[in-house]
């Protein structure tokens, strides 16, 4: 698993309201460099419960992704 860069969280950060799906697909690539990989294909990376609410387009849950993927820079598996 790769470490976000500065630039990364400022884009996750930056495009998060309009297009949260979106801007986290393009962060959870980089994380598991995965450049091509699609939303499905990377949250089947994450625990069960955990996908099963961003799959939902769970509102905390895909605004606790983001903060994860902020503060880390990273994800937990």
């Amino acid at each position: 698993m790769a470490a976000l860069r500065k630039a990364d969280v400022e884009t996750l950060l930056r495009d998060f309201d309009d297009s949260p799906i979106e801007a986290l697909t393009d962060a959870l690539r980089r994380v598991f460099d995965l450049p091509h990989a699609d939303w499905l294909t990377l949250i089947s990376k994450l625990p069960e419960a955990r996908r099963r609410l961003l799959l939902a387009r769970n509102q905390p849950a895909l605004d606790d992704l983001a903060a994860e993927l902020n503060e880390t820079r990273s994800v937990r598996l």
